[in-house]
């Protein structure tokens, strides 16, 4: 019987997380089309870089790194104080689309991982956009 090899595995394991994950705070602190969610994260991305490595860590199949350190991810609630609204989620997306381009050389799995997170970041929009909130 074949055994399903996960996600962790396809990618490349440790490293190749970390270079997904690096190469897209990378860009979004580069592109100029990335201004509106880059705004929304503090000024150094190393805290967002580790704990999104933890979270893609154990949701890829690899080590449950996020789970054992903060429980489980409720996602929307840990951006609910954040406004996502649909530029946010473009230019999360913009970002998150070109790291996978350049580091997934698989195309049907990299095609999986934009619709995955494509589905995941349209979950997170918690406002038309039409309102800013005060930090």
């Amino acid at each position: 019987m074949p055994t399903e090899t996960t996600i962790y595995v396809q990618l490349g394991g440790e490293a190749a997380i970390y270079a997904l994950v690096n190469r897209f705070y990378e860009l979004m602190d580069a592109l100029p089309e990335a201004y509106t969610v880059r705004q929304l994260h503090p000024e150094s991305l190393a805290g967002s870089a580790t704990s999104l490595f933890e979270y893609l860590s154990g949701w890829f199949g690899g080590p449950a790194l996020y789970v054992a350190k903060k429980g489980h991810p409720r996602l929307r609630m840990r951006h609910a104080p954040y406004a996502v609204g649909p530029v946010v989620r473009d230019e999360w997306m913009l970002c998150m689309t070109q790291a996978l381009t350049e580091q997934v050389t698989d195309i049907a799995l990299r095609d999986q991982l934009i619709h995955t997170f494509d589905q995941m970041a349209t979950h997170l929009i918690n406002t038309d956009g039409s309102h800013s909130c005060a930090s």
